[in-house]
């Protein structure tokens, strides 16, 4: 995801202050209090303020978790649409517009705006991806009103100027620029496009430099008329919020947007296809090799998802820079450790509203190797399929959860939450459903969705550096079903 993000200096008076709880003395103070012992993980997760929900005539959505020990908020509009909901003409322009939406408005100058959101000691911000598109603002709870103002002003009040358009082609480039440095970035670009070829999700969330060039000020307008519908909005909202005063102004600043045609929509997209595919930029100069491995996987609201997830959590992530990178629970993580086979390597199970991706990147200097860590990743795949145990699928589901829930740390990942599931789900899936999700998942849940996703399923390849090495792409697809004894 790509943001902008303007971020404040802690003051002096602050960095003072937060010494001086370091002093000798706090290290004398005395145990837990007994409170604070019998504080359980069950009684934790019942104790997360609950998130109001409340939708206008129009179908414009308002949800948010109100905590009243918060002095900050993170208030921001959800949007479903992103670069998916583009044509190949037209590839780029979400991303254009989240450009655009801060440099001026009918009643802002960009300069107005920015003095603004400095003077209330603010965050602006957004971002988008393939099929969401955000934008958000976090101030002291006090600034909520005047947060919700601005975010309803850059989204329907935003001027596109022409000369604003042509100075931003060329920031828009340079980006690209850096993007194309991150090699993790290109790979997974490049996973999409082989994966999903010929389908929306297959393209890049920037565009291709040839429709940076390109986008008009109409592409912009058009896409805002199409995509950007209160029904396919959500003002979602954690920390120092109150929810009837954030429906308020959900009323005064949103009430008036017209509802969307029947033609627009996501209902209205064809499933992508996935294709078993092989893509190779061989560059043999790059110092390390970049390799993603993928089967299709299963969307936000299958009943798969969460077993899934439990096998990505088993196969896990490592990186041998790691203190305790040999003493990892992943097998995986072990055979490329004790064979040094990789620098890292990481599972992923990313979901979209109809499909997914279920793999592995890895990152290697082991260059004249590859197919021994393809064989190792084919291996362990396999083995989720035929020997997963229950000791492993409970050390996973404790992973997990401790994970799912460490993302949840402060107003805005809170906020990101609550936008996405609201899109998603149509409801907020609080922590203690998601334990329950999590918790029901057994190893034969495990073994059986790996038997379905990835024994001998379609897989596409990505290699990215030095992949000389790479073994042919008939022999992965052939080890994608192999025989079992």
């Amino acid at each position: 995801m790509l943001r902008h993000t303007r971020l404040l200096a802690r003051s002096a008076a602050l960095r003072a202050r937060t010494a001086s709880y370091s002093s000798p003395a706090v290290l004398t103070s005395p145990s837990p209090s007994t409170r604070s012992v019998n504080y359980t993980y069950p009684q934790s997760l019942g104790n997360v303020p609950e998130t109001k929900i409340t939708k206008l005539a129009n179908g414009f959505t308002i949800a948010s978790e109100s905590n009243p020990n918060y002095q900050t908020a993170t208030v921001g509009v959800w949007i479903d649409a992103g670069s998916r909901f583009e044509t190949e003409k037209t590839n780029g322009t979400a991303h254009f517009l989240e450009h655009m939406a801060f440099k001026g408005t009918k009643s802002r100058t960009q300069v107005q705006l920015e003095t603004q959101i400095e003077n209330i000691g603010g965050h602006l911000n957004a971002y988008t991806s393939r099929e969401q598109t955000v934008y958000y603002a976090k101030s002291l709870s006090s600034d909520v009103g005047t947060s919700v103002e601005i975010l309803s002003d850059i989204l329907q009040g935003s001027t596109l100027n022409t000369d604003a358009i042509e100075r931003e082609r060329d920031v828009i480039l340079r980006e690209a620029e850096e993007v194309d440095k991150q090699k993790e970035e290109v790979v997974f670009d490049h996973l999409h496009a082989s994966a999903f070829q010929g389908s929306p999700l297959g393209r890049t969330i920037l565009g291709p430099n040839e429709n940076i060039k390109s986008i008009t000020r109409k592409d912009l307008t058009d896409y805002i008329s199409t995509n950007y519908t209160p029904e396919r909005m959500v003002l979602a909202a954690a920390g120092g919020v109150e929810h009837d005063a954030l429906v308020k102004l959900a009323e005064k600043h949103f009430g008036s947007l017209a509802v969307g045609t029947a033609t627009s929509g996501p209902g209205k997209q064809l499933k992508a296809k996935f294709f078993g595919s092989d893509l190779r930029a061989r560059f043999d100069d790059h110092p390390t090799a970049h390799i993603a491995l993928a089967v299709e996987g299963v969307s936000w609201t299958s009943p798969d998802y969460w077993a899934l997830l439990v096998a990505q959590s088993i196969v896990g992530s490592w990186d041998r820079s790691l203190g305790a990178a040999p003493h990892v629970s992943s097998k995986l993580a072990q055979n490329l450790n004790k064979w040094g086979l990789a620098n890292s390597f990481m599972s992923f199970n990313t979901s979209y509203s109809d499909t997914g991706l279920f793999g592995v990147y890895a990152v290697s200097e082991s260059r004249m190797h590859l197919d021994d860590l393809i064989h190792y990743i084919q291996q362990e795949w396999h083995r989720l399929a035929v020997a997963v145990t229950e000791t492993e699928v409970f050390r996973a589901k404790n992973q997990l959860k401790t994970s799912l829930l460490l993302a949840l740390d402060g107003t805005t990942p809170i906020a990101e939450d609550i936008g996405r599931q609201m899109l998603v789900y149509g409801k907020r899936l609080t922590p203690w459903e998601v334990d329950g999700l999590i918790e029901k998942v057994t190893a034969e849940d495990v073994m059986k969705v790996a038997k379905q996703y990835i024994h001998d399923q379609e897989v596409c390849m990505v290699g990215y550096g030095p992949i000389e090495s790479l073994p042919d792409y008939n022999r992965v697809r052939s080890a994608m079903s192999p025989i079992w004894t």
